[in-house]
């Protein structure tokens, strides 16, 4: 069964209980009503006259009479008086009189009991109220005779009728309109559930460019804006990918090429002397060795994406791991004439990954050596500046274009390919360090220097024993 038929009948059998309420709780309350007004004046009027004719010694046919005309009561249907045998002595009805006969009434034998009784009912079919009364009429204590009043009201049942009449073809004409609104209300919300559900299929088939469109600021409306941005999300994060993919086939083919091609000399060839099969053995090397390199920095960029670093976070002293890191690369920079400066202070520990915390270290140091020029210099300073630990490699290097600064923390983004594939660069340096940053709790920013190159700062909150990071 489809949402519209589901909302369509449950809206359809709350206006029907409500029309049926509608139609019967005012009908009832104003019966009801009529009936007691009934009750009130045949009681009242049985009353008066059964006083009245309690002052006589003997209920006689002429005494009764008398005493009637005297009174002037309201007219009613039919007024029958009768002693205290149940015999007729008066009647209202000139037509069929049972004067001198006994009532056989169940009303009348009742208030000849000393009981006062009465009934009502109102009659659908006749649109009338039938109303009896019968009162006793007391004198000393002994019962001499009774009263009973009846009533047809036809009028009072007529406007019962009619506001019936009236409430019906009111149901008839808010249900029916009623019904429409709720069929375009239910195919209005159910067509805008259909088209987020079929922009939900196009993504799960992978065309992550679908959008919704809903207008309005309803539930649905938020849903599908929801959608959208998620849906953007995914688009992104799916370009991002095939771009991954697509660059790292290309960084791993690349040495594999070489590989390949230097293998085949080898193989191929039955004159080459032994130096130059070395020359060739070396390169291979050296191909296998920046490989691995990119292999190891794909693993750290998966790790850090899988969050296996953050389950590792302890207490970590920058100043040790820079100190460490820095005599690494000494070798380096001495190779590429390159003078590495630092200042580290101390009281600089920070809840964080050690690996994650050598990783930082060394490829922004390492790309402000490799990307330097001859006799320039790499300087790191590392300071606590109020509840944060500050570390800054600067370098007097190449620097970074305008144009390619928000773009330097991409995977594979290279500023300067050639140099960075002579360099032995995978474009996956600064990528590691973005996301290890921010893997813990840290923040980094770039910027570039007037006089040339680059200044990286990061900052981390500094680690208190008792309250953690503050």
């Amino acid at each position: 069964m489809s949402v519209r038929t589901k909302l369509s009948a449950a809206f359809s059998l709350f206006t029907a209980a409500l029309l049926v309420f509608v139609n019967i709780y005012p009908i009832l309350v104003s019966r009801d009503m009529v009936i007691d007004a009934k009750r009130s004046a045949l009681q009242s009027q049985g009353s008066v006259i059964s006083s009245s004719l309690a002052a006589l010694e003997v209920l006689t046919p002429e005494s009764v009479e008398q005493v009637v005309r005297l009174l002037d009561v309201a007219p009613v249907t039919r007024m029958l008086v009768a002693d205290q045998s149940g015999r007729i002595l008066y009647d209202t009805d000139q037509d069929d009189s049972a004067v001198g006969r006994y009532g056989l009434l169940s009303e009348l034998a009742g208030a000849l009991d000393g009981y006062a009784w009465f009934s009502c009912s109102y009659s659908h079919t006749e649109g009338a109220f039938t109303s009896r009364c019968a009162t006793p009429v007391a004198a000393g204590g002994s019962v001499m005779g009774a009263v009973f009043l009846y009533e047809y009201d036809q009028s009072q049942g007529e406007l019962i009728a009619g506001l019936q009449r009236n409430l019906l073809n009111m149901s008839a004409l808010f249900g029916g309109a009623g019904l429409v609104i709720i069929f375009v209300l239910a195919s209005t919300l159910t067509r805008r559930i259909k088209r987020l559900s079929a922009a939900m299929d196009a993504v799960r088939g992978g065309d992550y460019a679908t959008r919704v469109r809903v207008r309005g600021r309803d539930e649905l409306a938020e849903l599908s804006d929801e959608f959208n941005v998620l849906t953007g999300r995914l688009e992104s994060t799916e370009e991002v990918r095939r771009r991954f993919v697509s660059d790292a086939s290309h960084e791993l083919r690349t040495p594999l090429a070489a590989i390949r091609l230097l293998s085949d000399s080898i193989a191929q060839s039955d004159t080459m002397d032994g130096p130059t099969t070395r020359e060739f053995a070396r390169d291979i090397g050296s191909e296998a060795d920046r490989l691995q390199r990119i292999t190891e920095k794909l693993m750290s960029l998966t790790k850090l994406d899988a969050g296996v670093s953050v389950r590792q976070r302890e207490p970590v002293d920058m100043r040790s791991v820079a100190e460490r890191t820095l005599q690494l690369l000494q070798p380096l920079a001495a190779s590429q004439n390159v003078t590495i400066r630092h200042d580290l202070a101390e009281d600089c520990v920070v809840l964080a990954s050690a690996d994650d915390m050598y990783q930082i270290i060394f490829n922004l140091a390492e790309n402000g050596v490799k990307y330097n020029v001859p006799g320039g210099a790499v300087s790191i300073r590392l300071r606590p500046e109020g509840t944060a630990a500050v570390l800054t490699v600067s370098d007097t290097g190449i620097g970074i274009p305008e144009a390619d600064v928000d773009h330097i923390f991409d995977r594979f983004y290279r500023v300067d390919k050639a140099r960075s594939r002579a360099s032995g660069g995978s474009g996956l340096g600064l990528a590691i360090v973005h996301d290890a940053v921010q893997a813990n709790g840290g923040a980094i920013r770039v910027d570039r220097r007037p006089e040339g190159g680059t200044v990286f700062t990061v900052t981390f909150p500094l680690y208190t024993p008792k309250g953690g990071a503050s």
